[in-house]
């Protein structure tokens, strides 16, 4: 990986990072926080929203001081592939930007819009090889990430011992973002949509024993609440298989960074105590 500009922040070390991927076919970028001393660290991987790269959740988010304290790497990926020959929309939920954290099958998307496999696959065993982890790691996110969070650790629990969002897109396949996305990106067939949604996936027992605790924050005054997040249907689909997840709806918060600020230091806390047990 090459090293594109480096940052000393709360006596840790934030480091940009770019990548030839073999999963998207790109260039890749992303940034990695390791706290001071010499390890080896849990990892928690952090998932953007539409329209973020990694720098979104990197300058704004102030998880690190929390970092610090708890001894955690955190990794923060870009959203898409990106790059010339890339196929993209003029919209900003579909295309660069816009990746869903999913692996596309249709055309144009197909070649590149592989971000599930990037994460799952390459970014974790490139982290792992080349800082020092202790092999355990969580995942969290926001909105779209929110989204890519819960579906990946329901969808590869082995790979994770813990999992939070931020005001997650909780049921995908029905709400606009979603369903455009997905049809662009995976086709007609919602039995194939299904595979990607967090309260359908919950719904089928997907998290049933793997995790102790599923931490949710979502504010009440995010104008995205009613239409394109819909929380009350993961809350549904974990009451009717007994798995714990615990949404806390904060009180006039909305759906901006300032929001996440305000909370990531008890998400950190939360990784952190599952991530040392």
């Amino acid at each position: 990986m090459e090293v594109t500009k480096q940052h000393q922040v709360h006596g840790g070390a934030l480091s940009y990072l770019k990548h030839d991927s073999v999963s998207t076919g790109t260039p890749m970028t992303l940034s990695v926080f390791t706290p001071p001393g010499d390890g080896p660290f849990p990892v928690l991987i952090w998932l953007s929203g539409l329209t973020c790269t990694e720098d979104n959740f990197t300058t704004k988010a102030g998880a690190y001081a929390a970092a610090v304290e708890h001894g955690l790497i955190i990794v923060a990926p870009d959203t898409s592939p990106r790059g010339e020959g890339v196929a993209d929309d003029p919209a900003y939920d579909l295309g660069q930007g816009a990746g869903f954290y999913v692996d596309a099958t249709e055309t144009p998307w197909a070649p590149h819009f592989r971000m599930e496999t990037y994460v799952t696959d390459e970014l974790i065993a490139l982290i792992d090889a080349e800082f020092p982890t202790t092999g355990a790691r969580g995942i969290s996110g926001h909105s779209m990430g929110g989204h890519g969070a819960l579906t990946l650790a329901l969808r590869r629990p082995e790979l994770f011992r813990s999992v939070s969002a931020f005001a997650p897109i909780a049921s995908p396949t029905r709400c606009p973002w979603g369903e455009k996305a997905f049809t662009a990106y995976l086709g007609e067939d919602r039995s194939e949509w299904a595979k990607h949604d967090a309260a359908l996936l919950m719904e089928s027992g997907a998290a049933r024993g793997r995790f102790d605790d599923i931490l949710i924050d979502q504010g009440d005054a995010d104008a995205f609440l009613a239409e394109q997040l819909k929380p009350e249907l993961l809350q549904a689909a974990a009451d009717a298989v007994g798995q714990t997840v615990t949404i806390r709806m904060q009180p006039g918060y909305d759906h901006s960074y300032f929001f996440m600020a305000s909370f990531i230091a008890d998400h950190v806390a939360f990784h952190a105590a599952r991530l040392k047990a």
